[in-house]
């Protein structure tokens, strides 16, 4: 077999993650790579904790991005914060919820789950039950944004339940970073990780994540060491850390890091609050778009992700089909439903350099399409038309 250079096709990516890449950050990636010590790179080491900071909205030191992806954060945080025996209160919604289950069962912790609908943001009336029935726990974890349903959570809230009854927060941000408001500090939150693939625009492979001060004490106090050799923050910290000499950890992923460097200074340069409104104002548009579509939207106002859409089809399409034709005559990528709503739903994403009007316009087009094919009574056009008259009023 003969063997050639991969050339990737040229996709617009409006699923759940990866988001597009800006060409800015794949630029980025193409510079020289140096070492992992070089006086060069551990200053960019700073400028990245420093951008993090202001995009976690936290004055925390022990903030970084992990050399892996957002799962790889998820465990991070739970491999330092819980040792076998801890009791862990874990509020599943949707898909990821059960994902901090698998790992906390892992780790030895004894889990405790409060369930919501899918769809549903977590009920803290629910989670402070739990609490109240169980003094000992040691940690309340949530998702903020439900990736698998569009679905957002009163982290804000839960986390003043949680240390009310002396527990520490752990904070599923992989979807709400750099697209609407997460305040890590006013909203204390313990423990917090992120991903570089959907709202930074940056390529997949970097958890950025961040550790307050009650997450410190805790990992202080653990009687046994962190059972992850990698993922243990103390050994990384040496390597992150600017107060003294840097020590080898590992071979950090250099461009990965240039990526995510100039990801974190676009938005540095828009503003993150802009960011925010960026989100907030598409979501609108591409709502109004897929609504005249006859697209139903999943879960209830006020609850749903600004760069997640995650709607129903109507009854009786084949929703992977249809999603299958947007990739091949559109070359369009858009997410399907996870779990309970596999088969049956869509998840359209707008995150990061994605979420633009000419973006949201060229979805709808190919979305009406598709579905006015399938179903010869939907007006292909409506959903631009809808789209339209919001961007022009």
């Amino acid at each position: 077999m003969q063997y050639q250079s991969f050339n990737p096709p040229q996709r617009l990516l409006m699923g759940p993650g990866p988001s597009q890449v800006s060409s800015r950050v794949l630029a980025a990636m193409a510079r020289p790579t140096i070492g992992h010590l070089d006086p060069q790179f551990v200053r960019l080491m700073d400028e990245i904790s420093e951008l993090l900071r202001g995009l976690f909205r936290t004055r925390n030191q022990l903030t970084m991005p992990v050399s892996a992806p957002g799962s790889a954060g998820m465990e991070s945080c739970f491999a330092n914060l819980i040792e076998c025996g801890d009791k862990v209160i874990i509020c599943r919604n949707g898909y990821f919820g059960g994902r901090m289950q698998e790992m906390a069962e892992r780790m030895g912790g004894q889990v405790v789950m409060v369930e919501d609908e899918w769809g549903d943001p977590v009920d803290p009336a629910k989670a402070e039950d739990a609490l109240k029935q169980h003094p000992d726990a040691k940690v309340l974890a949530i998702v903020h944004a439900e990736t698998s349903t569009g679905a957002l959570s009163d982290a804000k809230t839960l986390a003043a339940l949680a240390h009310k009854h002396n527990c520490v927060t752990i904070v599923d941000a992989v979807t709400s970073m750099g697209a609407l408001p997460l305040e890590v500090d006013e909203w204390e939150l313990d423990a917090v990780y992120s991903g570089s693939q959907k709202n930074l625009s940056g390529t997949p492979g970097l958890s950025p994540l961040t550790f307050g001060p009650r997450a410190l004490e805790r990992i202080k106090q653990r009687r046994s060491r962190c059972q992850s050799w990698f993922m243990d923050v103390n050994l990384v910290m040496q390597y992150w850390s600017g107060e003294s000499k840097r020590a080898y950890h590992h071979t950090a992923p250099i461009n990965a890091l240039y990526a995510l460097h100039e990801s974190l200074l676009m938005i540095h340069e828009e503003g993150v609050e802009n960011a925010w409104a960026r989100h907030a104002a598409m979501h609108k548009v591409m709502r109004a778009g897929l609504e005249a579509l006859g697209l139903t939207y999943i879960g209830r106002d006020g609850a749903r992700l600004p760069n997640l859409n995650a709607v129903m089809l109507p009854d009786g399409m084949n929703e992977g089909l249809l999603r299958a034709r947007l990739l091949d005559d559109f070359e369009l990528e858009i997410g399907g439903g996870l779990g309970a709503l596999a088969g049956k739903a869509w998840r359209i994403g707008l995150m990061g350099t994605a979420c633009s009007a000419e973006n949201v316009l060229t979805c709808l087009s190919a979305v009406g399409a598709v579905l006015a094919a399938e179903d010869s009574s939907i007006d292909a056009g409506a959903g631009v038309a809808a789209a339209a008259r919001l961007l022009n009023a």
